[in-house]
């Protein structure tokens, strides 16, 4: 005969083991109906921009780009201008807004638990400023147009200015003692001032009305450089960063708890910090030279998924990396079809949609971060 306590035991383990399940079910699913409107989002932003082109035109495009298979069409061969529009400019652009949303998201939920800042984003650390300052030089004072670096143009010296600005964090962080996540933000905030009084420095200097159209147009951010080439360095960069934290995710928990939690659990913070923090300059650095500085991403996105699937990484990294790249394709929809022949820039509208969002997040009560 079965005691009423062992009875007891044995129910809250079946209790337990069936809310369990039913998560794993709920999570499985919300990834599924993601990657579903991931790829339904793909195809219906080919079709959308100043130039009109049906939805079944641009598949068959695609397909037949992609495949060689050759479908039939009621109004005889597609013109080739439409090929041209699908496949060399809106695709690239398309997939590069997915690789762009992913790599802001995931910096930023990676920056957002190893600085334990609800605040931080990818550019916390200077990058953005430093970024500005290496495109200003370029721009401006057209710094190595003869040389090997010159022909990358501007995302050359972006990059440099990007990883430059965050190893003066990293330098500055180190000095006087171990480094701490507020010595890490209030660093980026030191960097960031300098780097921003430099940039406007040379451009009071140069009084150059067109190098200062061409600095603030690339600090709003935009995806119009994308085509085929440039997509295969930062897509691979931008996976191999995202496998990485996926398996780091039970680091990044622990991290979320604390310094001392954390290294009471025999977690070298230093050494981890160090690390993720190089790996999250490399990706941001190459986002921000591809793109230029779009905002408001990296912070929100984050936010959303954590109110979503709560603060555990291995579900919270992946359901941010999806989400981030739908909104970002369609943030890129609306800046290429909002203004009849013309194109705002991408960082104005994440802007505009992201301010009322976060407000939104901090407005809402039941929302905390890292599980508080």
């Amino acid at each position: 005969m079965v005691r009423p306590q062992t009875y007891k035991k044995i129910k809250g383990h079946w209790a337990d083991f069936g809310k369990l399940a039913s998560r794993r079910s709920s999570f499985v699913l919300m990834i599924c109906a993601l990657v579903l409107a991931l790829i339904c989002s793909i195809g219906l932003a080919l079709s959308m921009g100043q130039v009109s082109v049906s939805f079944g035109d641009a598949m068959q495009i695609v397909v037949n780009q992609m495949f060689g298979i050759s479908l039939d069409h009621p109004g005889g061969t597609l013109p080739a201008g439409a090929v041209d529009i699908i496949w060399n400019i809106r695709f690239p652009r398309v997939l590069l807004a997915m690789i762009v949303g992913a790599g802001l998201a995931l910096c930023g939920t990676v920056m957002q638990s190893f600085v334990q800042n609800p605040l931080a984003d990818p550019y916390i650390l200077g990058i953005s400023s430093g970024a500005s300052l290496g495109a200003t030089f370029s721009i401006m004072l057209g710094i190595g147009t003869a040389s090997l670096a010159g022909s990358m143009g501007v995302a050359f010296w972006a990059f440099i200015g990007a990883l430059g600005a965050a190893g003066a964090v990293m330098i500055l962080a180190n000095l006087g003692g171990k480094i701490s996540s507020a010595k890490l933000v209030l660093m980026g905030t030191v960097v960031n001032a300098l780097c921003s009084a430099c940039s406007n420095f040379i451009i009071y200097m140069a009084s150059n009305s067109e190098g200062i159209r061409s600095v603030t147009f690339w600090t709003m951010g935009s995806l119009a450089s994308a085509h085929w080439d440039s997509l295969p360095l930062v897509g691979s960069i931008t996976a191999a960063a995202a496998f990485f934290f996926i398996v780091q995710s039970r680091v990044l928990n622990t991290m979320l708890m604390g310094d001392e939690a954390a290294v009471t659990l025999g977690m070298n913070m230093k050494a981890y910090r160090g690390l993720y923090m190089v790996i999250s300059s490399v990706l941001t650095g190459t986002l921000v030279a591809t793109c230029g500085i779009i905002g408001f991403v990296g912070l929100i996105i984050p936010h959303i998924a954590r109110s979503m699937v709560g603060s555990d990484h291995k579900r919270l990294l992946p359901v941010s990396i999806l989400f981030s790249a739908i909104f970002l394709i369609w943030t890129d929809v609306l800046a290429r079809t909002v203004i009849p022949n013309s194109e705002l820039p991408i960082g104005i509208v994440t802007a505009l949609l992201g301010a009322p969002m976060l407000m939104y997040m901090l407005l809402k009560k039941n929302y905390g971060f890292g599980g508080n």
